[in-house]
């Protein structure tokens, strides 16, 4: 049975850490739900860990259904989170009701996450009040980059500070079932998840939010174009995949691979017949 909203907020309810991370395609899915993670986001950053993009901003819709579709045919108890892309939803409130529905039509997520607080809060209450479960998304919001002047921590100042309380609660009230806060003082973090009743899952945002989200290329080591604080490394994967397949190189050009072991065969009679007619 796959993980609901409401086994998220009761998670919260009786002090149960909530541990999130993202899954781009079928494999990596399989991966993380078998291990019982009970929520996977399909997050925006595949447009640089998977896509080679320099920021988030260039993922399409069609590509975040192309993935989140894979993730879902991958997992079968966790809860898929599909990451609404730069422009899907910012436009007017008909357009992110038309994606967001998307996600989960098309793409087979249960719930969708989108950037903003109060500036977004009506278009979280449509999506909420229409059948759609919302994770919102407030600190650093890397598809505002531009406007935040880069990638900064986000209430440091008792003006900011003031302004990241207010975007949870006013998300908390428009219905979202739980909260990302992205870079974000530890302190700050402690507050807002005292003062809402839903769910906060943090990164780069202490160990006092309910839940920690992890980009799964970077906790494995998979991508290594650069590495974020709040990133930990459980594992070297790429330089196991590198040594991997300096191994196989090596072997194929020295002819120890593939061997017998890797090899069909048939019966030597049937090789006889056969090289005395083609001859």
């Amino acid at each position: 049975m796959r993980v609901t909203i409401s086994n998220i907020k009761e998670m919260k309810a009786r002090g149960e850490k909530i541990p999130m991370i993202t899954a781009y395609d079928y494999t990596s899915a399989r991966i993380v739900d078998a291990a019982g993670i009970p929520i996977i986001l399909v997050g925006d950053t595949l447009g640089q860990v998977v896509l080679g993009y320099d920021s988030t901003l260039p993922v399409t819709m069609d590509e975040m259904i192309h993935h989140t579709k894979a993730v879902a045919r991958g997992s079968e108890h966790s809860l898929i989170v599909g990451d609404m892309p730069f422009m899907s939803y910012q436009a007017s409130v008909s357009e992110a009701l038309h994606n967001a529905g998307r996600f989960l039509q098309e793409g087979g997520a249960q719930t969708v996450k989108l950037e903003g607080g109060v500036n977004m809060a009506t278009t979280v209450q449509r999506m909420v009040s229409s059948g759609i479960p919302v994770m919102g998304h407030i600190g650093l919001t890397p598809q505002s980059v531009n406007q935040m002047g880069g990638y900064k921590v986000q209430g440091k100042t008792l003006k900011s500070a003031v302004r990241l309380m207010e975007d949870a609660r006013s998300l908390e009230e428009a219905g979202a079932f739980a909260l990302v806060l992205e870079c974000v003082p530890t302190s700050l973090a402690r507050l807002i998840t005292e003062r809402v009743s839903i769910p906060t899952i943090g990164i780069g945002a202490g160990k006092e939010c309910d839940g920690q989200v992890q980009v799964f290329h970077d906790m494995l080591g998979l991508f290594t174009d650069f590495v974020p604080k709040h990133a930990k490394r459980y594992a070297n994967l790429g330089e196991t995949i590198a040594a991997a397949v300096a191994e196989y190189m090596s072997e194929v050009k020295d002819q120890s691979f593939p061997n017998r072991e890797h090899s069909y065969h048939i019966k030597e009679e049937i090789l006889a017949d056969l090289q005395a007619k083609v001859h």
